[in-house]
């Protein structure tokens, strides 16, 4: 990639990263269900036996979907791609694909802290991770102060992060309560964020 030296962009478009971003999304979406095994017999025992692998996928599945969505919609805010945004997509990309491994983990053992308190964990690195390309994409944007104020103003990042860390922690006294707090986030970013889009 060529990289202009007067301001710190490159040659590549919101749209090339966006698509680059769905592939690898799609991909960790797909490894994702391979943790979900054929039941052993055809009884109902056996079935229920893979439920809570099911339903850890089933929350996994909406968690990358949610950011998938909601990546799309901080994209469109991008005019141009730097070197920050691409890093920090990448370092996005990096905690979503540990997804997989901890899904597969909790799903057998979800009563269990570590299991819990590591995939709290990771959801909380990631949004971190997206928290940071969020700074970087709205860096670039002409009205960034304008858009940051109204982020202020409802702040589901920050109580996101929030909700996360008490997920980490509460994993070690009671992991249901860390399920509960992060289907709270979850619900929280049901809907995509589209504050941003009024500001392009």
């Amino acid at each position: 990639m060529v990289k202009h030296s007067d301001d710190n962009h490159i040659n590549l478009s919101p749209a090339r990263l966006e698509a680059f971003s769905d592939a690898v999304l799609a991909i960790i979406i797909t490894i994702s269900v391979l943790a979900i095994r054929i039941p052993s017999a055809p009884t109902l025992e056996s079935i229920l036996a893979i439920v809570p692998v099911f339903i850890v996928y089933a929350i996994s599945f909406q968690m990358v979907g949610t950011y998938w969505n909601n990546h799309h919609h901080l994209l469109r805010a991008a005019k141009h791609i730097s070197s920050g945004v691409m890093w920090s997509n990448l370092y996005l990309l990096f905690w979503l694909s540990i997804i997989p491994i901890t899904t597969a983990w909790l799903g057998e053992n979800y009563l269990s802290h570590l299991p819990a308190a590591l995939y709290a964990f990771v959801l909380l690195m990631a949004a971190l991770a997206y928290t940071l390309l969020q700074w970087q994409v709205l860096e670039h944007n002409e009205n960034k102060d304008m858009v940051h104020e109204e982020l202020k103003r409802r702040p589901k990042g920050i109580a996101s992060l929030v909700c996360y860390i008490l997920a980490v922690l509460a994993a070690f006294y009671n992991p249901l309560i860390s399920y509960a707090l992060i289907a709270l986030v979850s619900l929280l970013w049901f809907i995509p964020d589209k504050r941003i889009e009024k500001f392009i």
